[in-house]
């Protein structure tokens, strides 16, 4: 199993959630977060005063998913949160040992 983290642009979500979704992609966990990469923030204008915003809005997803799907999932993220501008983000893979459901105590793949 693979844990898929994405982050991407906050208006590039829906797209990407649904495009997942009609994958198969059922489940998945959803944060608001805040950070820069190589763009490192941008300068904005506020009541005639300059600041600069160093973190930036972005939407971190998370996906649990058989290793079958890796690269059907991947280059899907890809696909949808691709803009072609600096600050698309990021997608890290991580290699899961195990998954457990609470409520049924199953395992493996079926608790995904």
């Amino acid at each position: 199993m693979k844990k898929v983290e994405a982050i991407i642009k906050p208006f590039k979500l829906d797209e990407v959630k649904d495009a997942l979704n009609s994958i198969g992609i059922h489940g998945m966990t959803v944060s608001e977060v805040k950070g820069f990469g190589r763009q490192k923030g941008h300068v904005e204008v506020y009541r005639g005063t300059e600041y600069e915003v160093n973190f930036l809005p972005k939407i971190k997803l998370e996906v649990v998913i058989p290793d079958a799907m890796k690269d059907q999932v991947i280059s899907t993220i890809i696909e949808k949160a691709n803009t072609g501008n600096i600050g698309d983000g990021k997608i890290f893979l991580y290699s899961l040992e195990d998954v457990i459901r609470i409520r049924t105590g199953e395992k493996g793949e079926e608790a995904i």
